[in-house]
């Protein structure tokens, strides 16, 4: 197996468990729910993983990223999720954008060689990534860290274990 399909392998998986913990949420109420004042709830995951997979992009595949208007002050690094839901777009948008930008994410990727993925990033890419791979293995690790936070807020709202 090469390093492209392992990847490909991974973050597939990942957001295959994150489709599953997400398809509990269905009222308003339930996309905003906060097991505390600052953390993060479902619609804010689904919309911080859209921004994500674009800021990735634009390292990448730059003509594949795209303005995600009012995303980034909603689910940007450093926003500050609230409970009400009216601040937020539906949450189908948000999760078409989420789904969307992943796609684009495993275009590029399928595209790339094992070699590919030892290409540097563009001056100005934050310190922790240092190529194309580790892009993808961010994705990875990014997802699974938010990923547990989403699973609290499931059990929080009276959802069992998805395993």
């Amino acid at each position: 197996m090469t390093l492209v399909e392992r990847l490909m392998r991974q973050i597939t998986s990942a957001r295959d468990m994150t489709e599953r913990y997400l398809s509990d949420f269905k009222s308003p109420a339930d996309w905003t729910h906060q097991v505390h004042p600052k953390s993060n709830h479902a619609l804010w995951f689904a919309g911080h993983m859209a921004v994500t997979d674009n800021f990735f992009l634009s390292l990448i595949a730059p003509e594949r990223a795209k303005t995600l208007e009012g995303f980034d002050e909603l689910f940007g690094m450093g926003s500050q999720p609230g409970d009400d839901p009216k601040t937020y777009p539906a949450a189908e948008k948000i999760l078409e954008t989420m789904r969307e930008r992943r796609g684009q994410m495993l275009e590029v990727l399928l595209k790339l060689t094992d070699a590919d993925l030892g290409n540097k990033l563009p001056p100005g890419s934050p310190d922790f990534l240092s190529d194309y791979g580790s892009v993808f293995e961010t994705l990875i690790w990014h997802e699974g860290m938010h990923a547990g936070q989403l699973s609290v807020v499931r059990r929080s709202l009276g959802y069992g274990p998805v395993m």
